[in-house]
């Protein structure tokens, strides 16, 4: 089953402690303090993958979490940084948080930062100085990112089949690119948007999207309109697909576009290939009757029989427009022109590891959130924790 939307929450992970050591060794009797940092939490990440199709992954897995950085340790040593998580998505998805855009992976290769790993702590010999040669404390790593997001797929296709219910879409699919989507002669047997790879004699491919027959008020979101226009926001051409043998070719053809009109996001100005199909019920060729400048040809012809399909097949290479450039991305992968989201201001404070208990330094964050972020550090109930010159137990 083809999915466009996906709901997932990611948690980028923690970073390790920094260690609270002193050097301890037979000939050393006052060694100093050398505890290392802990390494930064794993990242999630978001890549558009060019051999994907859909989001159906991520319906089975909707919590996906980094690795915590592992703490530092004795002599100086540093903690390993936590293994970091890349999703593979299609090209099209867009990343929303709540009504917010976060980013738009618009093209293959693109890649998006969804939840940076917490920094790790410092251990207790970055914190020595000429008047404190001795401290006994060190920082704990930050928690990692979490957020809930949701995932939206608008399909990347050169051309895209439109019409009415029964008009033929999915019968043309399959005569002209290696789609097997279902046929059937009633309405509405396509409920999902289907993609076909057409190929040219010379090598070149086309790719073309049957989306699901639109119904009127489909732009004020009748049926599932909103959901299939959207899928035509990135197509390079419309073919518009029009049941010749029941009548009233202008007709149709208006109803339909008067829904890309009020749909808005430029359908309506997209060029347009018009299809009158099933012309084998046809005493007659047919005539569209319609004069409009973004109709760039009209091709009669049948997919139940193949009459007309190889000349249609050949327009196709010969209407698309070109892709237009996108922009390039940093050498490291990741376009900023993609990214919507601000970033988030830095803590006001620390929390700090002591041999008794933990100490808060800088300006302390409301209760709740100081709670919270303390027992993310580790403090359970009943450990000392230093605010100030304040002592309190952690409840």
């Amino acid at each position: 089953m083809f999915h466009d939307r996906a709901r997932i929450r990611v948690k980028a992970g923690r970073g390790g402690d920094g260690a609270l050591s002193f050097r301890r060794e037979k000939h050393v009797p006052k060694g100093g303090p050398d505890g290392g940092d802990g390494g930064p939490g794993g990242d999630v990440s978001a890549m558009a993958d060019a051999d994907l199709r859909d989001l159906s992954e991520l319906q089975r897995r909707t919590w996906i979490e980094a690795k915590g950085g592992q703490s530092g340790g004795g002599s100086g040593k540093h903690g390993a940084t936590g293994e970091s998580v890349e999703l593979r998505v299609p090209a099209g998805t867009q990343v929303f948080e709540g009504d917010q855009l976060v980013a738009d992976l618009a093209s293959p290769g693109a890649r998006v930062m969804l939840a940076r790993g917490g920094a790790g702590g410092r251990g207790n010999r970055r914190f020595a100085t000429p008047t404190r040669q001795a401290p006994r404390f060190a920082e704990v790593g930050l928690p990692g990112e979490e957020r809930d997001l949701e995932l939206r797929l608008k399909l990347l296709a050169d051309a895209a089949l439109v019409g009415l219910p029964n008009a033929g879409k999915s019968s043309l699919l399959r005569r002209i690119s290696n789609a097997k989507p279902k046929v059937a002669d009633y309405p509405f047997t396509t409920i999902a948007p289907v993609l076909g790879t057409v190929d040219a004699p010379d090598g070149r491919q086309l790719t073309v999207a049957d989306v699901p027959g639109l119904i009127e008020g489909a732009s004020e979101g009748a049926g599932l309109g909103h959901e299939f226009l959207a899928h035509l926001e990135r197509a390079r051409m419309l073919v518009h697909v029009i049941d010749a043998a029941d009548g009233e070719p202008a007709e149709r053809w208006a109803a339909i576009d008067h829904e890309l009109s009020a749909y808005g996001a430029g359908l309506d100005a997209l060029p347009q290939v018009v299809v009158l199909n099933k012309v084998d019920l046809l005493p007659g060729p047919p005539e569209l009757g319609v004069e409009d400048d973004r109709i760039t040809v009209v091709y009669p012809l049948s997919a139940a029989t193949g009459a007309g399909i190889e000349e249609f097949q050949r327009g196709l290479f010969a209407h698309v427009p070109e892709p237009e450039a996108l922009p390039e991305a940093k050498p490291e992968g990741l376009a900023d022109y993609l990214v919507y989201r601000p970033q988030p201001r830095a803590r006001r404070y620390r929390i700090l590891r002591t041999d008794t208990g933990f100490r808060v330094a800088g300006r302390p964050p409301g209760d709740e959130e100081l709670a919270e972020a303390l027992k993310a550090a580790g403090a359970k109930t009943g450990d000392e924790v230093a605010i100030g010159d304040e002592l309190v137990e952690l409840a």
